[in-house]
């Protein structure tokens, strides 16, 4: 009668507790429930004091309902696939908190009546690629490549390089992509040399348009050849640029990576884009060009079920009117800056003990954009065995091993995230 376990209180009565009320106010009765039952178990198992069940059950509730978990992105890849690509910046976050209710997405409030959906932000589109007659956004790029086909090419040809052929992860692969829309697909010239000559010869009544395929993680050189936009633009035919990654306009940093604002002058007819990646905003699809292409594409049929949300039109207004995203903050860190952190962190934690060097690190773009692109960097090298303690941590923090050892590269991690990462670190070394 004396065993404290005996007295282990009802369900019903722990979550009638103020702390445990409180939380499932925000997180839903189950998950709150199954936590208090969890520690319940601990209690008469004898893990952990009777008086000890609401605080155990407080603590192993997640911050949120969902089960994804915000991590730590320490890889030195600037747009990590899986890691949910681009971070959003804190004005995207704080326009996806605000468009989480009802809000005006498609409502006029001056007249009461309906409006076009996302206005602010085609309007936000067009203000940054001024060279587009219109635009459009769909829930991502292989999206807009699926409904230029389905609207231009039903039934007919496109034409396109045979070294344009590219996967673009998780085996999807654009030529079966393409296929699956009911358009047949003439490829011209080879993997690594294909002219305006090639196109010229394919071109005929029954092309719907000339594509171009930016290619995605993987370089062609030595002997090669391709047409340019310009060039594919005098075969009477629209040209669709799919130029991949997102950006928007030249950057001397990535001078290979093709932008909307060039292909349009140099007189694509569509062109495609991501709006994550290299924009840094949510995943969406971003169509440029002419506008009675635009308008062919919006108003085709399937083009309702690949719109986008309202929470990915106010996250991607933000990004583009906002300050600068994570992701372009992240590519063009100065690398005198990344040597200095990475110099005041490891002396921080060597003094708590933790063997751990400053040296100099390599980072990339990733999820597609600027293959082949190394971006000097600084990183927190430790031994190669903390890697599985650092992912499973507190927040998770992700690097990567090599030559073993686990580097943790600080041009992916935000400087405001610096206390956080120490602390982790601190904690499992």
């Amino acid at each position: 009668m004396g065993d404290p376990r005996r007295h282990i209180p009802r369900t019903d009565l722990l979550l009638a507790e103020p702390p445990l009320a409180d939380a499932a106010r925000v997180l839903g009765q189950a998950l709150v429930k199954a936590a208090v039952v969890a520690a319940q178990n601990r209690a008469r198992a004898g893990e952990i004091g009777v008086d000890a069940i609401v605080e155990h059950a407080i603590a192993t509730l997640p911050p949120t309902a969902s089960t994804l978990r915000p991590v730590l992105n320490a890889t030195g890849v600037v747009v990590h696939t899986n890691l949910g690509r681009a971070p959003l910046s804190a004005s995207a976050l704080d326009a996806v908190r605000a468009a989480g209710g009802n809000t005006d997405v498609e409502f006029d409030l001056a007249t009461g009546q309906r409006a076009r959906r996302g206005r602010g932000t085609l309007a936000a589109l067009a203000d940054v690629v001024p060279d587009a007659e219109a635009v459009h956004v769909v829930n991502n790029n292989a999206a807009a490549l699926l409904l230029c086909a389905l609207a231009l090419a039903d039934g007919r040809e496109i034409v396109l390089s045979r070294g344009e052929l590219v996967e673009i992860g998780d085996g999807f692969r654009i030529p079966e992509l393409l296929a699956a829309t009911g358009a047949r697909l003439r490829e011209v010239g080879t993997t690594n040399r294909t002219t305006a000559a090639d196109y010229a010869a394919a071109v005929g009544p029954d092309t719907g348009f000339v594509l171009k395929v930016h290619p995605s993680n993987f370089l062609v050189t030595g002997f090669t050849a391709a047409a340019g936009i310009a060039e594919l633009a005098t075969l009477g035919v629209p040209v669709v640029a799919d130029i991949g990654s997102g950006l928007l306009r030249p950057d001397p940093l990535l001078p290979d990576e093709p932008d909307a604002t060039t292909a349009l002058r140099a007189g694509a007819a569509l062109v495609t884009a991501s709006a994550d990646k290299l924009l840094g905003g949510p995943q969406a699809g971003l169509l440029f060009g002419r506008r009675d292409l635009v308008e062919l594409l919006r108003r085709h049929p399937t083009a309702r079920a690949l719109r986008v949300d309202k929470l990915t039109l106010a996250a991607l207004e933000a990004t583009l009117r906002g300050p600068v995203p994570p992701v372009r903050r992240a590519i063009h860190a100065d690398l005198a800056a990344l040597r200095t952190r990475a110099t005041r962190l490891a002396e921080e934690l060597g003094r708590r003990g933790v063997e751990v060097t400053a040296v100099d690190s390599v980072a990339v773009v990733g999820g597609g954009g600027a293959p082949g692109v190394e971006l000097p960097s600084a990183a927190l090298c430790l031994p190669a065995r903390h890697a599985e303690r650092l992912r499973t941590a507190d927040p998770p923090v992700v690097g990567r091993v090599e030559r073993g050892r686990c580097l943790l590269d600080l041009r992916t991690v935000p400087p405001e995230d610096d206390g956080r990462l120490l602390e982790a670190v601190a904690r499992c070394t």
